[in-house]
């Protein structure tokens, strides 16, 4: 959906999901998401009447939606479909993001799971229903490539697991390196599992 067709609830949610990436949950006040929305301050009780939290699970729902998503656009993208082309193909998208603009942000999913503790069990249950609505279509693709279903749930909990940790290492050390290292490392486990042609 492209920016002008967004609405302002909408673009309150991206926007959202855009600042708890860069600054995380605690630094992103209800008033910078309006700024950055170009939404009427107003509009955000009208929109969002459980205040912060809702916004918050709001839009860690959006990322957890988009990177589901994505999963069917990179497998459209693979020449060959194969576990570990799916994991570079995810992995890609943030070392171009990094390689392009800097590390100054990570995954909004990953940035409220780091502030959940001192939020409410709605923010903790939003970021558990993201995690699963991206690792399900993981799961599904690595099974239309030949994974056993039973194990492909596994891997692609290994995959997200292993994605977030190397994005938190390339933002510490402000490099690539962590993001590159698990694409080679992971790739022939990965490729290991599958155990028909896709």
């Amino acid at each position: 959906m492209g920016e002008r067709q967004r609405g302002p609830r909408e673009r309150m949610v991206f926007s959202a999901a855009q600042l708890i990436r860069r600054d995380g949950v605690r630094a992103t006040g209800m008033r910078e998401v309006a700024a950055h929305a170009g939404a009427p301050r107003g509009s955000l009780q009208h929109y969002f009447p459980g205040g912060k939290e809702q916004l918050v699970g709001e839009a860690v729902g959006w990322a957890g939606r988009y990177a589901g998503k994505r999963i069917a656009r990179f497998v459209e993208g693979l020449a060959e479909p194969l576990p570990s082309a799916l994991f570079a193909a995810m992995v890609a998208q943030w070392t171009d993001e990094y390689e392009r603009d800097g590390f100054a942000a990570g995954c909004p999913v990953a940035a409220a799971t780091v502030d959940c503790a001192s939020l409410g069990d709605g923010t903790r249950e939003a970021v558990a229903a993201a995690f699963t609505t991206w690792r399900t279509p993981l799961a599904e693709a690595l099974a239309r490539m030949g994974v056993p279903a039973d194990r492909a749930a596994a891997l692609a909990t290994l995959m997200i697991s292993t994605l977030e940790g190397a994005i938190l290492l390339a933002r510490a050390e402000q490099d690539v390196r962590p993001l590159t290292t698990v694409v080679r490392e992971l790739g022939p486990l990965l490729d290991a599992a599958v155990t028909r042609p896709a």
